[in-house]
């Protein structure tokens, strides 16, 4: 697997409130949103300082931290109000991928192995408050940290005896102003990058839409980067009589298909280096990025093409509405159609859970579900486990039919538990897939 250097995108928090890392200037948008939108224009990792004053503040970032890890689709690097052992477990049970811990407070660097061992290496990070501390790196190795984070590594010009047992990330302020400034900012922060031990810097200052930017900016310098690089040249597609190839456009998390346009080769390229959907206008006959008047963009999460090389299948994150009308997806008109069985299993465990969902909001006289709801969580959790025994009982059957009987019994109280305590699927699969 390609080792890319990365770019975290760094924040600070207090309650649902997020700052400037370095600055404290606030932000006058939704946490998740903004973090979102780092997510969309090419952060790797998301680094959230818990700068929390109080246990109430404390309580509402962790609640923050839940929005963000639903709405974003990289790692997300937490920490700062660490007083003992439960309070890692609610940062990743929130949605982090990693927690660090200050090892300048003795207190931290006693839980680094408790922590390590709980919940493996890979979820433990050593924070080093300034450069002395690098000559106990083995010490928190040994202990079970994965990674190093360095705060003052990135102003100091002598790195000829930083040690390399584990990958650090750095922190790095970048003040851009513009192309110019971005470029500016690639050559300072290139120096850090030939560090063979350094893996990532944690950016104080630059501004979420310009990652992909620096990050190609990064690529000029000869680092590698993780950035959209086509695996065939242009050369090779099957264009039309114009030049052009179209592009199936679907969500990447339904499957929806969204829309077609066109490519030439110019939007092509500016697709992959911008990771926005980019097309060729033929009635403007111009190039056209979607969303740039109407805010709807698409941020690309793949390219595909097809076995004749003359169609490209693009998943993305839409934002709003994909079609001019405002709709969804421009493919709204039904022209013919025949009744069919779902059998898509997140749809029908999604739709399965909104007539659950639906019962609890708007009770109907004789349901099994608002009988169940009425009841409350000591009844729902006593035929969750009854369910989880017959599953257990039928498994010592022969015959398949019993066990898969008992499994969707199962599924539908679990599901009766999951409206009950908030959790959608969404978040179960999002956490299968993390592990």
């Amino acid at each position: 697997m390609t080792e890319y250097k990365q770019l975290i995108c760094g924040f600070g928090c207090q309650g649902s409130q997020l700052f400037h890392l370095g600055s404290w200037e606030p932000f006058h948008l939704e946490a998740a949103d903004i973090c979102r939108h780092a997510s969309d224009n090419g952060a790797d990792q998301l680094f959230i300082l818990d700068r929390c004053e109080t246990e109430d503040q404390h309580q509402q970032m962790i609640g923050t931290l839940k929005e963000i890890a639903s709405k974003v689709d990289i790692p997300i690097i937490t920490g700062g109000w660490i007083k003992r052992f439960e309070d890692i477990k609610k940062y990743l049970y929130a949605g982090a991928s990693a927690v660090f811990l200050d090892v300048s407070i003795d207190e931290h660097v006693d839980l680094i192995k408790e922590a390590s061992s709980r919940f493996g290496s890979e979820a433990i990070y050593a924070y080093l408050p300034d450069a002395g501390y690098c000559k106990r790196v083995k010490e928190y190795e040994q202990l079970g940290a994965s990674k190093i984070m360095v705060k003052d590594l990135c102003d100091k010009e002598d790195f000829s005896a930083f040690p390399d047992s584990l990958p650090v990330l750095a922190f790095s302020r970048v003040d851009s102003g513009g192309q110019e400034g971005i470029k500016k900012a690639a050559d300072n922060l290139s120096g850090l990058y030939r560090i063979p031990a350094i893996q990532g810097a944690i950016l104080c200052a630059l501004p979420c839409e310009a990652y992909m930017d620096m990050k190609q900016a990064l690529k000029e310098t000869g680092l590698l980067v993780d950035t959209f690089e086509s695996s065939i040249g242009w050369e090779a597609f099957k264009t039309n009589g114009n030049g052009l190839i179209p592009v199936i456009v679907q969500d990447y998390k339904t499957d929806q298909v969204l829309m077609m346009a066109y490519m030439n080769q110019e939007a092509f390229q500016k697709t992959l280096e911008t990771g926005k959907m980019t097309y060729y206008s033929r009635s403007r006959k111009t190039l056209w990025l979607k969303g740039e008047t109407s805010g709807h963009f698409q941020y690309v999460k793949s390219l595909s093409l097809d076995c004749d090389n003359d169609t490209i299948l693009a998943k993305v994150h839409q934002i709003g509405a994909a079609c001019h009308t405002g709709n969804r997806s421009c493919f709204f008109k039904t022209l013919a159609a025949k009744a069919y069985k779902e059998t898509n299993p997140l749809k029908v465990f999604e739709e399965e859970y909104a007539i659950i969902q639906d019962r609890k909001e708007h009770p109907k006289e004789g349901s099994y579900t608002n009988y169940l709801f009425d009841k409350g969580i000591d009844k729902i959790l006593k035929k969750c486990g009854e369910e989880a025994t017959e599953i257990i009982i039928a498994a010592k059957n022969p015959d398949p039919e019993e066990i898969k009987y008992e499994i969707a019994d199962f599924l539908y109280h679990m599901m009766v538990l999951m409206v009950e305590k908030g959790v959608t699927w969404e978040e179960i699969t999002k956490e299968v897939a993390n592990r």
